[in-house]
């Protein structure tokens, strides 16, 4: 039975300049995406789409685009990011206990190019709610500790996975492990996003429905029929002065083991995005991408849109990639499930926004942690999960994957402390 969506009303209206989005956001349950200051941030929730199982990705873009088919959008701004928009986190795995969600949020304020936009969102008949801002809370600090994977646990795991690629059974596999713990009640988390996107300008900083990160991959970004995708895979930590950092570069840029490990990912990429694209390219060789704690080697993929796919049908083509699963996909995700002792939920999962014309940005979730925003509510020290992985592949060295899960964890774990 398909459900009749409800009539949205969407209002977008240009606004003074913006220096900072998030105090229009939610201390205790913010809903961001920003990059280098420019971006949206929301509050409310016009809307919520829900799905877990096989067809979860698929029924939410259906799903959106019959509420996008629906609403009445007044958007003389027409910059990305305007009119109709939702923010999505969508689970890693079909059999997640986790929802994936996408959320139409009831006010937007956005900054892009030097200006700025406020859009609301309601049902019809109703009377929108304005935008506010909210000042920043005290500053607080979480404690993380040894989660479901210790660390012992994730070598056993790592050689297990070479015993799989040696037998055959996969050519890589993406292992993760996590940390769990707490921050204190009522606490602001938009310092935890305010952080993120100050210590590492260069990635996209999250925040939806409880999951907050800085992630440095882009799985898709969809923009008047361009599509462009950024793949990272091969990582190793940043030298300790200028030399070694250096060095650092020029061995990741020469590592057979990680050369292997980022074709597989590009490979993956190419692969799932062929059947809707046409004049795709990539760039020949993979260049090093620095960020703040580690360099990655890097690939950017673009390409035209060849029919009427939206960023969401690409998010379900491309998920998961190679880069955070493994290769083949099927069987990284059974040794997965065998060699992981916990649910990844939104971990490693697409998580990004859509408008009504089926645009937006989606990121691969990494270097992130889910909060039990719920738990806000009786002022109850927050659960928090924090999640790190590493690209097993043939060449692999248990004690120096484990090494670079630590290195991933450092910009959640500093932000939090």
């Amino acid at each position: 039975m398909t459900l009749t969506p409800p009539r949205l009303v969407v209002r977008t209206r240009e606004i003074d300049h913006v220096e900072d989005l998030l105090p229009f956001t939610s201390p205790h349950d913010p809903t961001a995406w920003i990059r280098r200051g420019d971006g949206m941030a929301a509050v409310g929730e016009a809307f919520s789409l829900r799905q877990r199982g096989d067809q979860a990705y698929a029924a939410l873009a259906a799903q959106w685009k019959r509420l996008s088919a629906a609403a009445d959008i007044d958007d003389p701004v027409g910059l990305p990011g305007t009119g109709l928009i939702a923010f999505g986190a969508l689970a890693f795995d079909p059999r997640s206990a986790h929802d994936s969600v996408v959320r139409v949020p009831s006010v937007v304020v956005g900054r892009r190019g030097g200006r700025s936009w406020v859009t609301t969102i309601h049902h019809d008949g109703e009377r929108p709610a304005e935008a506010t801002e909210t000042p920043y809370g005290t500053h607080w600090s979480g404690t993380l500790g040894p989660g479901e994977q210790s660390p012992e646990g994730y070598l056993a795991a790592v050689r297990a996975g070479l015993d799989a690629i040696a037998a055959g059974e996969v050519g890589k596999v993406v292992l993760a492990r996590d940390l769990g713990g707490t921050v204190p009640g009522g606490s602001d988390l938009r310092r935890l996003a305010r952080a993120l996107g100050s210590d590492y300008p260069d990635t996209w900083m999250f925040a939806v429905d409880g999951l907050i990160g800085a992630s440095p991959e882009t799985l898709v970004t969809v923009h008047a029929g361009t599509v462009t995708a950024r793949v990272l895979a091969g990582t190793t930590p940043r030298g300790a002065d200028a030399d070694a950092d250096t060095a650092a570069a020029s061995t990741l840029a020469s590592s057979t083991k990680d050369l292997d490990e980022h074709e597989f990912a590009v490979q993956s990429v190419l692969a799932s995005l062929r059947p809707h694209l046409r004049a795709l390219a990539a760039s020949d060789a993979p260049f090093t991408l620095k960020l703040p704690n580690v360099w990655h080697l890097a690939t950017d993929v673009e390409g035209e849109l060849s029919g009427a796919a939206s960023a969401l049908d690409l998010v379900r083509a491309l998920h998961p990639t190679a880069a955070v699963a493994g290769t083949p996909t099927d069987a990284a995700i059974e040794l997965i499930h065998r060699l992981e002792p916990f649910d990844r939920g939104r971990y490693a999962g697409p998580v990004g926004w859509i408008d009504a014309r089926g645009d937006g940005e989606w990121a691969i979730a990494l270097r992130c942690a889910q909060f039990d925003t719920v738990a806000t509510a009786d002022g109850a020290d927050i659960p928090v999960t924090a999640y790190a992985g590493a690209g097993i592949v043939a060449d692999s060295d248990p004690e120096t994957e484990l090494i670079e899960t630590r290195v991933k964890f450092r910009p959640i774990v500093d932000a939090l402390a």
